[in-house]
């Protein structure tokens, strides 16, 4: 397989009528570009070189009339390479085929004729999402048997908002600082810290987990650091404790603010001294461990009214990173979805394939409470209930009202005659998002730009090419 340079990624552009194909590689002239024009040759290019980035029309011979060989390539890129980025192609007609698509885990599509500005901002979108999955996947693994694997395949960011979040980890991990990590319950606090851990130079070692809420006052001392044979009643052997268990690694302190009082001055005594007493030892003992605590409390209030040791709180927090929760990243929910079917399809012998576009829009539109967390729960009951494509109803979310929804199958063709056309329906998409990037960045074009992951000279184009007042800059 060739290799890939970092900043040009290959086009494989599939597509039946050769003058769309040498319109499409005019287009994108600036990448190296691969064509392809049926089934056959798409996924014998795609095997051979795996491109990044495949531009994909559903209508393909020998049925050019119908979308089933576009799908069927689709499905075939997503089962061997998952972190492809599929920007499908579809006429007004193929409304609902282009809707499939994207519930089959395309990226996006544009409607022809083809809109080389507006196709240049997909592929850059798709060509930075990808770089970034790939980034998070290449972490490498911690020891074999570390009880909780140290990777952060599961951590998903396509916000700029969990953006920020992953360059402060990175920041974190480069040093030796004991890290918090604040956030709502279930948004993410243990995959970023397998995320800190797999990125730092202690990759190689464990990550060592222990929930402070989960286990009684009365054994947690012991669980942490471990005991003597004859230590207490019923302690018939030697038990090494997390901390040891994690010498030379991260130990991931979760819910730290659920530590009693009495526990926090020996965990203080550990950081100050990177030493630590076995229950019932004679001895101290030295470990070499970098902590990473999290909590979805409020310590600093805790500190205030003394629940949470004042010294303990500034040694844990030398560097906090706080996650937004999931409502205030919309951005990552189709991402996060699609990775948890991913994830967990195999539990069911004939799992569904993808969601259906009603569910992707009432994923968006709902609030999630309990972050990812909930949405992982809602998934594990939709791959189990749901027959082909998950519906709203799988999810337990088809009561949630969404304007526009159109579940896949839920009205004959006939009666979707005031749906907005594709390219209608996209463009208002962009428009309300360059809108929003701009009033958040006082009409900063550069900084926009940078936001919404696009050049300065495509964003002036969709600006003009969209309509968009300019304001002050």
């Amino acid at each position: 397989m060739a290799s890939e340079p970092s900043d040009l990624p290959r086009i494989l552009i599939v597509d039946d009528e050769r003058s769309l194909r040498v319109q499409l590689k005019w287009a994108l002239s600036a990448y190296p570009v691969l064509l392809a024009g049926d089934r056959g040759s798409a996924l014998e290019l795609f095997e051979r070189e795996r491109p990044p980035i495949v531009i994909l029309d559903l209508g393909l011979p020998p049925d050019c009339d119908n979308a089933t060989e576009g799908l069927a390539i689709l499905r075939e890129i997503q089962a061997r390479q998952p972190l492809t980025r599929v920007i499908v192609a579809s006429g007004n007609q193929d409304r609902r085929n282009a809707l499939m698509a994207i519930g089959l885990g395309a990226c996006d599509y544009y409607a022809k004729p083809i809109d080389a500005a507006v196709l240049g901002v997909m592929v850059e979108r798709a060509w930075n999402y990808y770089k970034l999955q790939s980034d998070l996947q290449a972490l490498p693994s911690g020891a074999d048997d570390a009880p909780v694997a140290s990777t952060a395949a599961g951590l998903v960011a396509s916000s700029p908002a969990m953006h920020k979040v992953c360059s402060l980890a990175r920041q974190a991990a480069a040093s030796t600082v004991s890290v918090l990590l604040t956030g709502e319950s279930g948004s993410g606090k243990d995959m970023l810290a397998k995320a800190i851990h797999g990125w730092s130079p202690r990759a190689e070692g464990p990550f060592i987990a222990i929930n402070c809420a989960a286990i009684p006052d009365a054994l947690l001392e012991s669980e942490l650091f471990g005991h003597e044979k004859g230590a207490f009643t019923g302690a018939v052997g030697r038990v090494i404790g997390k901390v040891e268990q994690a010498h030379a690694g991260t130990l991931f302190l979760d819910e730290i603010g659920d530590m009693p009082l009495a526990l926090q001055a020996k965990l203080l005594r550990f950081l100050q001294e990177k030493t630590i007493d076995r229950v019932g030892g004679r001895r101290p003992i030295a470990v070499d461990v970098r902590v990473v605590a999290a909590t979805n409390k409020n310590l600093e209030a805790m500190r205030n009214d003394g629940r949470f040791r004042e010294d303990l709180f500034f040694r844990l927090n030398e560097f906090d990173i706080a996650l937004p929760p999931l409502r205030e990243r919309p951005e990552d929910i189709v991402p996060i979805a699609r990775h948890l079917l991913t994830k967990h399809r195999h539990t069911v012998a004939t799992p569904p394939q993808a969601f259906s576009p009603t569910a992707l829009d009432r994923m968006q539109a709902y609030a999630w409470p309990g972050n990812v967390r909930e949405m992982e729960n809602r998934i594990k009951r939709g791959i189990v209930v749901g027959q082909g494509v998950i519906t709203a109803e799988d999810l337990g979310l088809a009561s949630f009202p969404v304007d526009g929804a159109l579940e896949t199958g839920a009205a004959p063709m006939d009666q979707g005659d005031d749906l907005p056309t594709l390219r209608a329906a996209r463009e208002d998409a962009e428009r309300h998002l360059i809108n929003r990037t701009l009033a958040m960045t006082d009409n900063n074009i550069q900084k926009a730009a940078r936001i919404l992951g696009v050049s300065r000279p495509t964003l002036y184009s969709l600006i003009k090419s969209l309509g968009i007042p300019r304001g002050d800059e």
